[in-house]
Formats: structure tokens, sequence, C-alpha cells
């Protein structure tokens, strides 16, 4: 990240720059933070993987402090999509190398990341924040570099995708995440305006995402069978009343079992739900 030149700008963008950078991090500690999440590390377990618990996520979160300002700079400045592509894998080399080798935030990198320049971009232009919906919207401006970026063949998402023949994160950033604007954002939005306290709000809308998102991590773990079953048993939790029903907790750790019995992790999804709290966190910030 040392080798990332800064632009200048303003400094007041200056100033949104690094408090959007802390925000994102903040979105994706309260998303480790988060229990009971089914097939995913939290705080007490690992969930679904052996090879990375609670402290892995926080060293990777502690290497990318600063990737998320530097890219909201970049946006702020308007610079141009490349220079975001270089920010990013600066960055995920440092992830990886906080890590081990063990991939933590990959897909947050991604998404997280754009999201964050996407929305320094619009305080830039309008002088204010955005609404999420906005800042999702904004980062088709760079659809057709999205489109035209060299993939990863060999990453265990893209052999999913191309096997499956679903969308990923690179379709879902080019469309300005339709997921985020209409799935992830009403719902948390409608739970929280609900009153549900802000950690069953958040498994609400995980539960929402792993309902109808192609997710995959779920794909490469468990094949469609597996991404099928992980989407009932979402579906069922919610028919239930989800969160909003008394004893929601013992319901979605039994779930997870279920999960963990089949190593099975929502990891996309996780990662959608992190950018739907950092979406509405930046819209009062």
């Amino acid at each position: 990240m040392n080798a990332v030149v800064q632009p200048a700008v303003r400094p007041a963008a200056a100033v949104d720059s690094a408090r959007l950078g802390r925000l994102a991090v903040a979105s994706l500690h309260a998303e480790l933070a988060l229990a009971p999440k089914p097939g995913l590390v939290t705080p007490f377990d690992s969930g679904s993987h052996h090879d990375m618990d609670a402290g892995t996520f926080l060293r990777s979160l502690f290497a990318l402090r600063h990737y998320f300002t530097a890219v909201a700079y970049l946006g702020a400045a308007g610079t141009d999509f490349d220079a975001l592509r270089r920010c990013g894998i600066a960055a995920e080399i440092a992830m990886l190398r906080a890590t081990a080798g063990v991939n933590t935030h990959r897909g947050a990198v991604f998404s997280l990341g754009l999201l964050v320049a996407a929305a320094a971009a619009c305080r830039s232009r309008l002088g204010h924040a955005a609404t999420g919906e906005q800042v999702c919207q904004e980062v088709r401006r760079w659809a057709a570099e999205l489109a035209n970026a060299p993939l990863d063949t060999n990453s265990p998402g893209q052999r999913a995708r191309a096997r499956h023949g679903v969308q990923g994160v690179r379709e879902q950033a080019a469309a300005g995440y339709p997921l985020l604007r209409d799935v992830a954002l009403p719902t948390l939005r409608h739970a929280l305006a609900s009153d549900l306290p802000c950690e069953a709000a958040m498994c609400q809308t995980l539960m929402q995402l792993i309902a109808c998102v192609d997710d995959l991590n779920l794909l490469h773990r468990g094949g469609a069978d597996g991404l099928r079953w992980a989407q009932r048993q979402a579906r069922t939790f919610l028919e239930a009343g989800g969160a909003f029903a008394p004893g929601w907790q013992a319901d979605l750790r039994r779930i997870g079992d279920g999960f963990v019995a089949r190593r099975l992790s929502p990891g996309g999804s996780a990662d959608l739900l992190a950018c739907s709290g950092f979406l509405l966190q930046q819209e009062h910030a």
C-alpha cells in the first residue's frame, strides 16, 4: 500500500475519505462480530472453516486499515479505474501476507472497495453524503472497465461461476449492485425501523441474502445441491418470522450446525452484508 501514490484532494474530501475508510473497516468488524451466523467465522467458533478463525480476520483487517481510506481518496479525486484496481491488488497482497495466504477478505477488497470509492466520488460531486442506493448506482460508471478487467480463472469462486453459469461480483458491480439495492438495504432498513436490535437486523439481512443470492462460496463448497439446501434453510427461517420470532437465535444456531456438517459457508452473502452496513452508515457520517 505504501507504493500507491495518493492524488491531491480538497481538505474536506480528505476528511471524508478518512471517515469512509474507518466506516468500511468497522462494517467488516461488525460482520465478523455477528453471531450466530451459519457456517461463517465468529468470535466464538470457526464455522465451516478449518484454516481461519477470528484472529485471522482481525490480522486481515489490520492489514487493510489504510486501503479503504486510500481507495476513498482515489474516488474523491476522480481517478481512473486502473488506479482503483492497482490499489486493490496491493491491498490483497497485504491481506495475504498478514494471513499467511488465507483468503479472508478478497471479496470485500473488491466490492467494499468499489463502494467506498463510489461513496467518496458522490460526496465530492454532491457536496454531501449520498444514499446507499445512489452509491451502488455510482459504481456503474466503471461498468466498461469491469467488463474488460482480467479474471483469476483459477480462483475457487471463478471456477464455480464458470461451472454453474451464474453471475459473480463483477457483474453485480457493473449493474450497480441490484442485490444491495433491492434486497440487503431494504431488509436492513425495515428491520432497524421495526426496532430490532442491530445484531438481529443484521442476521435477518444475512438470511435474506442467503435465501436469494447465487453465493459462489456455497457453490464452490457444496455445488448446486448445497446452494439450494442453504437457500431452503434461509427461506424456512424467514417464513417462520426470522429474527422477529421469539427464540430465533436457537433456530439460527441449529441451521448453523447443518451448514457446518455440510462444510457450507455463505461468504459472498457475508460480504454483501458488510457492504450494506457500510452503505447505511455512510448516509449519516
